[in-house]
């Protein structure tokens, strides 16, 4: 079995970017650091179990799983020999891909 490559999309790394921004202004930098590495470690996990995430309920489709770490759900898409994480959202949002999350 190949390994398994895991990146970021630019959508997701402007999720990261977006919830730094928004931790810093509530002036609680450090729970960002935190919440930052955890989802880091989360991912990082998807190199031997990329199938550990669940289907993304909105969509039904196999190929784009989801890790739920509360408060935020990251959204990738699996492929045979990669994962691409193209969202890192609240968990409560629906989920709507754009066209550069999708290839």
């Amino acid at each position: 079995m190949p390994e398994i490559t895991v990146a970021f999309a630019e959508s997701a790394l402007r999720d990261l970017a977006e919830i730094r921004n928004w931790y810093a202004d509530q002036g609680v930098a450090e729970v960002d650091d935190r919440l930052v590495v955890e989802i880091f470690q989360l991912v990082e996990r998807l190199v031997d179990h990329p199938d550990m995430g669940r289907v993304v309920p909105e969509f039904d489709q196999p190929f784009l799983r989801e890790l739920i770490h509360p408060p935020f759900r990251i959204v990738y898409r699996r492929d045979p020999v990669r994962v691409r994480v193209v969202r890192v959202w609240r968990s409560e949002c629906l989920l709507r891909l754009s066209p550069d999350t999708q290839g």
